[in-house]
This record gives C-alpha cells, sequence and structure tokens, in this order.
C-alpha cells in the first residue's frame, strides 16, 4: 500500500513546532500541572490535598483526580513537563481533528476547517499549552464520549461524561442530555463512573479520609470563588455581572438568572431536534461552548471547548444569511482577538472589564442555536 508523504509531514511539522515551543518558552512555565503534580505527591503518601496554603496555586479538583495524575509524581519534574506537554499537544490535534470529522454532512473541506479553526483559537491553545492546563484532556474525552453516541455506543458515551467529571465537575452539564437523548442505560453508566470515582480515594484515605477530602474540595472551590470573578481573565456569567454591577447578591441573582437562560437555549435547540437528521453535534457543541460561562471559575482559555461549536459555525457560514453571517463574524472576531499582544494594555483591560469576551461567547451560542432553529444543522 502507498503511503502518501503528507501523513508523515503533518505529524513531523508538529513534533518540530512544539518542541521548539517549548524550549523556548514554555519549560518555564506550567505553573497549573505543577499542582497537579503536587497533589499526586500528596495523594501518594495520603496526605491533604487542599490546603490553604498554596494560595492561588490550591488544588481544586476532585480527589480522583490526584490519584490518575501519581504516576507523574513518580518523576522528576523536568521529565513529568515534558511528557504531560507532549500528551496535550497530541490530544489538542485529536480533539481538534476529531471534532471536524464528527460534524455530520460536513460541507468544507477537512483541512480548510482544521486551519481556520487553530486561527481562531490560537489564543487560547497556546494559553492552554503555556499553563499546562487540563481542559484539552476534558475536551478530548467528551469528543470522544460524542463520537460513542454517534457510533450507536450511548452506555461507553455515558461512561467517558462520568469520567470527565473528575477533570472539570462541569461536565454534569451533559448528564440531562445524555439520559433524555438516550436514555436510562446511558445516564445510568455516567453515574455508575461518577459514583466509582468518588469512592476511589478511600483505598487510600480510608472511608472517613476520604469524606473528609471531598468537604475539603467542596469548601476550597465555594471559598476560592469569590476573589476571582472581577480578574481580567475570568470570562464567566458570575464575573460578567459582578463587573457590571458589583460583585454581591444581586450579580449572584443575574448570574443564575442567565445561566438558567443559557441552559433554556440548550434545551431549545434539543426540543428542535427533528428538525434536522443528525442532531446530536450541534446539541453537544452548544453545551461545551457554555460550560466555561457557568462555571464561576470560567478562565478565558476555557473557551477552547467551543472548538466543535466554531467548526460548525464555519461550515455552516455559506447557508447564514448576511445578518447572521455579520453578527456571527463580529462575536467571532471579540471573542478570539482580544489579546493582549493585538490590542495593547489599556484598550485589552478596558474591554476585559467590559467583559466583552464573555458577551462575544454568548453570542456564538446564540448564533449556534441559530443553525437549529432554521434547520441548518
Amino acid at each position: 500500500m502507498l503511503v502518501r508523504p503528507k501523513a508523515f509531514l503533518i505529524p513531523l511539522l508538529l513534533i518540530i513546532v512544539s518542541g521548539i515551543l517549548y524550549q523556548s518558552k514554555i519549560h518555564r512555565q506550567m505553573v497549573d500541572f505543577g499542582v497537579y503534580r503536587t497533589a499526586a505527591m500528596r495523594a501518594r503518601a495520603a496526605e491533604p490535598l487542599y490546603r490553604i496554603e498554596d494560595d492561588h496555586y490550591q488544588f481544586k479538583y476532585l480527589p480522583a483526580f490526584a490519584i490518575a495524575m501519581m504516576p507523574f509524581a513518580m518523576l522528576n519534574n523536568d521529565a513529568a513537563k515534558v511528557i504531560w506537554f507532549a500528551i496535550s499537544v497530541g490530544l489538542l490535534a485529536g480533539y481538534v481533528r476529531w471534532s471536524v470529522r464528527a460534524l455530520p454532512s460536513r460541507q468544507q473541506s477537512e483541512g480548510m476547517l482544521i486551519a481556520l479553526t487553530v486561527l481562531l483559537m490560537a489564543k487560547f491553545f497556546g494559553h492552554e499549552l503555556t499553563l499546562g492546563q487540563t481542559n484539552v484532556l476534558f475536551g478530548f474525552i467528551l469528543m470522544l464520549a460524542l463520537l460513542a453516541a454517534q457510533a450507536g455506543r450511548p452506555t461507553l458515551s455515558g461512561a467517558l461524561i462520568g469520567a470527565a467529571v473528575f477533570i472539570k465537575p462541569y461536565a454534569l452539564v451533559l448528564l440531562p442530555w445524555i439520559g433524555f437523548t438516550y436514555g436510562a442505560g446511558a445516564a445510568g453508566a455516567c453515574v455508575c463512573v461518577i459514583a466509582a470515582g468518588l469512592l476511589l480515594p478511600a483505598s487510600l484515605y480510608g472511608w472517613a479520609g476520604n469524606m473528609d477530602l471531598l468537604v475539603a474540595w467542596f469548601r476550597t472551590v465555594t471559598e476560592s470563588t469569590a476573589p476571582n470573578l472581577l480578574s481580567n481573565d475570568n470570562i464567566s456569567l458570575a464575573a460578567m455581572w459582578a463587573k457590571w454591577v458589583g460583585p454581591g447578591t444581586t450579580a449572584s441573582r443575574l448570574a443564575a438568572a442567565s445561566g438558567i437562560a443559557a441552559l433554556g437555549l440548550a434545551a431549545a435547540a434539543w426540543f428542535c431536534r427533528r428538525r434536522v437528521g443528525k442532531p446530536d453535534y450541534l446539541e453537544f457543541a452548544l453545551l461545551l461552548m457554555l460550560i466555561p460561562l457557568l462555571s464561576p471559575q470560567g478562565w478565558d482559555y476555557v473557551l477552547l471547548l467551543s472548538t466543535p461549536a466554531i467548526i460548525c459555525l464555519l461550515d455552516r457560514w455559506p447557508k447564514m444569511s448576511r445578518e447572521w453571517r455579520v453578527f456571527t463574524g463580529i462575536s467571532l472576531a471579540l471573542m478570539c482577538f482580544t489579546i493582549f499582544d493585538l490590542m495593547g494594555r489599556v484598550l485589552y483591560s478596558r474591554l476585559m472589564a467590559m467583559s466583552i469576551v464573555s458577551v462575544a461567547a454568548l453570542g456564538v451560542a446564540v448564533a449556534l442555536a441559530h443553525l437549529r432553529w432554521k434547520a441548518i444543522s
């Protein structure tokens, strides 16, 4: 069988570019990966994971994630960072490519969609890799869940959604979707995986120790939310209202109402699913798009989860009306190109203080729902 040179050229270029980036800049950073590795080292010794003295770098993931990261605690720091970076780059490549290939009735070429998506999402991808974050792993697992559902394996899809909960608990937003779409078996698989993951740390900490960890996790997550709401990089609905009206009860209520409205938008798209032949992709993409907005600690780089939404909009672009193309284009530009290096400190700070990225992301979500309303996707 003849093997095309292109099959080797693209991975080779990816390896070369990734190696240059890592050596020139990233190896000195990846601070978030350091948090995971520290937690894994503590888990190996059955020590407390959640410590107030860690300050900004507190571990905020469920205990099972620290156990999953234990192999990296067995390596020295430099080796662990190299391996995590390589895994992240590979997962990112797979996440983008499979997001394109999972799109039903695709109308644009795979290469063009990948190139445009990378151009639009480069800010978020770069920030993710620089920090050594887990959002690409989260998105990759959820893309596997979508592919499993499309392949007629809803139980596996539900199990993968359950596994993703231990990377980001906001994967729970997909539990109603898998349950209503594919039934109790798929939802049950999700719940069983979550239950098993919650019980897993008891093997190291004992039953009482595991309960203490879960209580400490909840306290850490809830107590660390308010101080981060006014950060420029927080693009959540909670942060948006806190910046507009000031932190407090009013902002919290408006954020809750906005979150319910956003979920209502996703529900409306689901109720209109009979308008198209293969509705799963858009619904899944819309829910992923909403996760960084619903999470009170939704940092801007978490918007890499909007990759499937971007791909869907790009592919269906010619079928949209002129007015909706203008609306979608402005939303995409503001969301993806509000960048410090392009705008400078003053303009960037003003736009982020206005939560322009949050508003733009909401615009992208509305544009995606519009595709369903018009039976375009």
